[in-house]
């Protein structure tokens, strides 16, 4: 096997298990399907893999190696992810119930619909205001790739990445909105918000005790 191949094939072993495992990203892609339905869920999942590659990029320049070594810098990244997703979680325990019928969806129309850049920056924020990308993807990339694979073959590896963990939480925004799930989903919506408005807080209680190193 190509030592290339054999690399990327290693990363994935271990980036499977970060894609599938739940957090703030899934918590997000799933809140955006049952409330704002598939469309804005895509777009958020595509917000997610932009900022994973955002993730690798630092990574990959070295400037990772210096947050996860700066106490100060590791803390700027972490409270700024705290507040943002409190703020979430805040927002979601005070929504109202919402109505998902298809009555009120042929009422509502567009006026309801989530702009692009709104459903994008909700999952980009999700992910890159998250520091422990900086201690994942630094870890990873120092143990599985080598010092001599060239900087556009490691960018490569994150394009992968990247695009595996998009078609993820595609697949998650397609299941969460079919019309059986979206049914059973419009019974429940105000418990729901409150039940993902609590899990954002939680989130955010659990990042605030990460420590650098």
């Amino acid at each position: 096997m190509h030592p290339y191949l054999f690399e990327l094939a290693s990363l994935m072993a271990i980036f499977s298990f970060a894609i599938v495992s739940p957090g703030a990203d899934l918590a997000m892609v799933m809140r955006q399907s049952i409330l704002h339905g598939r469309r804005s869920a895509i777009i958020t999942s595509f917000g997610i893999g932009t900022s994973l590659m955002f993730h690798v990029t630092y990574t990959i320049l070295g400037l990772g190696l210096i947050i996860s070594q700066s106490i100060y810098l590791f803390n700027i990244v972490k409270w700024c992810g705290v507040a943002y997703l409190v703020y979430i979680g805040i927002k979601s325990l005070r929504a109202g119930k919402t109505d998902m019928t298809v009555e009120q969806n042929k009422v509502a129309g567009e006026s309801r619909r989530q702009s692009v850049a709104k459903a994008f920056g909700l999952g980009f924020a999700a992910n890159a205001l998250n520091p422990k990308p900086v201690f994942f993807f630094l870890s990873i990339f120092s143990t599985v790739v080598s010092l001599h694979t060239p900087m556009m073959v490691k960018f490569g590896y994150g394009l992968v990445m990247a695009s595996c963990l998009i078609a993820w939480f595609v697949g998650v925004s397609i299941f969460m909105t079919t019309p059986k799930m979206r049914m059973a989903f419009s019974r429940a919506s105000q418990w729901i918000d409150r039940v993902s408005g609590a899990v954002f807080i939680v989130l955010g209680l659990k990042l605030a005790t990460e420590k650098a190193g």
